[in-house]
């Protein structure tokens, strides 16, 4: 039996693992399960799978608690209490969807206590690749990414070795403004969040119309793979079936493909190494009228830019542009800025960072703190034009 532990269980990525594990059947187990927010949810999580650890926000939630009781479940709160749950005895995989920076601390803690983790925050690679990667102790499959690209390239790469492969390529859907004709400042966030093809969370569906997550998927791939940056491109892709190419240096190149639904990479992180049969539909060569690729327009898409920027300046460059962004997302979604500043006010922050090499975690969280503090002040000034 395998024991699973799930990070951020009310989010899109936590409802589909718990999805996806109602399908294996009775040789996989959730042991914990933690969420920062929907108490109502989580109560519900808590009766259906019976966990042994719970972890909740900051405060106590009656809900949370009473479902605990009436399972015998112990209920940790606040970050403490995700670190614990990250650390839960008896768990051998830790998927960690928590969304933004706060999943970095997770991921450290559950590889330290020998997990492998099943990583759906980005942000860990992103602003602490180095401090992932070390912790790793050299085994990256302790560290199983759910991702449809990652997951794609995860499979593609499987007995290639590096000197046989030229290039990655990620594609990109383009979000919901891939089609869009008017004015990107005048987008609101109703339609940035109408993403065409996936279902995901609010801060996601806008770095997807923005193409910073592409962005942030690049430098996951770096540290993923061990690729040079320069190495990794991306591509659009509107129909979101192929989810990779794999460019190798014979001048062929493998594309791997499967529907948009995130149980697939979700399957694929807690069964791996095997590949099990999936509750999805087969992807069959008759279902597939046709599939379009062209180039990314990088001038419309500054945030592409900004995040190779910040990746190539390295040290606690990326722990800053990603905090920014974070920090600029929730302002365009409270309608405080514009979409079109969203890049604006990540780039005044990466003018203002500080230049640390090799950083310790101390380093990354003093930076991101800082980042946001600058990002407030920019958006300040732009809300005062």
């Amino acid at each position: 039996m395998k024991h699973i532990a799930i990070l951020g269980s009310t989010g899109s990525i936590g409802r589909a693992a718990l999805d996806v594990v109602s399908h294996l059947g009775e040789e996989f187990k959730v042991n914990a399960l933690a969420a920062w927010s929907n108490g109502d949810l989580l109560a519900m999580q808590v009766e259906q799978y019976r966990p042994e650890l719970v972890g909740f926000g900051s405060h106590e939630d009656a809900r949370v608690a009473a479902a605990c009781r009436r399972v015998g479940a112990r209920l940790v709160l606040g970050r403490e209490g995700l670190e614990e749950v990250a650390a839960c005895q008896g768990v051998d995989t830790v998927l960690n969807a928590v969304v933004g920076a706060a999943g970095l601390l997770p991921t450290l803690v559950a590889l330290r206590s020998g997990k492998t983790v099943a990583l759906a925050n980005k942000e860990s690679l992103v602003i602490g690749g180095e401090l992932v990667i070390r912790e790793t102790g050299a085994d990256l499959e302790r560290l199983i990414p759910v991702d449809s690209e990652h997951a794609s390239l995860h499979i593609g790469l499987r007995g290639k070795k590096s000197r046989d492969i030229r290039s990655l390529w990620l594609t990109a859907s383009g979000g919901a403004l891939r089609d869009y004709q008017g004015p990107l400042a005048d987008v609101t966030p109703a339609q940035a969040l109408a993403h065409p093809t996936w279902n995901m969370g609010r801060k996601i569906t806008i770095d997807s119309a923005t193409m910073m997550n592409k962005g942030l998927e690049i430098v996951e791939a770096h540290y993923l793979f061990n690729m040079p940056l320069d190495k990794i491109h991306c591509v659009m892709h509107e129909q979101s079936i192929v989810h990779c190419l794999v460019e190798l240096n014979d001048g062929s190149v493998l594309a791997h493909m499967a529907w948009p639904d995130m149980r697939g990479p979700i399957q694929y992180a807690l069964t791996y190494p095997d590949l099990v049969p999936s509750p999805l539909p087969p992807l069959l060569p008759k279902g597939l009228s046709r599939l379009d690729f062209k180039p990314v327009d990088h001038f419309r898409f500054p945030c592409l830019r900004l995040v190779r920027d910040a990746a190539e300046a390295g040290g606690i460059a990326l722990a800053a542009m990603n905090a920014a962004n974070e920090v600029a997302v929730a302002s365009f979604l409270a309608k405080e800025i514009s979409f079109v500043d969203i890049p604006k006010v990540i780039e005044s922050v990466l003018d203002r960072r500080e230049t640390i090499c090799s950083p310790k975690l101390e380093d990354i969280m003093n930076a991101d703190r800082a980042a946001r503090e600058n990002a407030r002040e920019v958006i300040n000034h732009l809300r005062c034009r």
